[in-house]
């Protein structure tokens, strides 16, 4: 099971574990975008209201907003950060109604990266000590337009991802990872 394979890998790596146990309460990692200074969850098929409360009782320092998902599998399937005030959105209708909420539910004004697929969105930004900032976008064969606008941050090492297998099963990037910020022990 999924859930009790990552739990067994982050108690290996001692970071402290919140385990929901509402059987009424459901989260989706697709459906949780942290920003950095606050979370957006969405409201989806996969993530409901009492899910994203557990959440924000979790991590009472950071404001958490919930976003209404319609015609996606969950939030991340149309947006993620792609940088640290940088939000890569999809330019579907159901995208930017969503972005337009979260700007409303924000008292932040983050830049955004609007991306011509909404798939394309979905993207994993890393701020690595050494190389800076780090974005790994879907490929140029399989989202050519949206690796354009990509290829536009010039102060971003970037780096392309096919991923047109593990889409088929609705695995995209983020979903297919796990950051965890923990300083290694060499």
């Amino acid at each position: 099971k999924q859930v009790e394979a990552m739990k067994r890998v982050l108690e290996s790596l001692n970071l402290n574990i919140v385990e929901m146990v509402d059987e009424n309460a459901t989260l989706d990692g697709g459906d949780v975008l942290f920003t950095g200074r606050e979370f957006f969850v969405g409201l989806s098929r996969r993530t409901n209201q009492r899910g994203a409360e557990i959440l924000a009782d979790t991590f009472k320092d950071y404001a958490v907003s919930t976003v209404p998902v319609h015609d996606s599998l969950h939030l991340k399937s149309f947006c993620s950060m792609a940088g640290p005030n940088l939000i890569a959105i999809g330019s579907s209708e159901a995208a930017q109604k969503a972005l337009k909420t979260m700007q409303q539910m924000s008292d932040h004004r983050y830049d955004k990266l609007t991306v011509p697929d909404d798939a394309a969105a979905n993207c994993i930004y890393l701020n690595i000590p050494s190389k800076g900032h780090v974005l790994l976008h879907r490929a140029p064969e399989e989202y050519p337009e949206s690796a354009k606008v990509f290829e536009k941050l010039k102060d971003h090492m970037l780096i392309p991802i096919a991923n047109t297998e593990l889409e088929k099963v609705d695995g995209s990037l983020t979903c297919c990872s796990v950051l965890i910020n923990k300083a290694s022990e060499l």
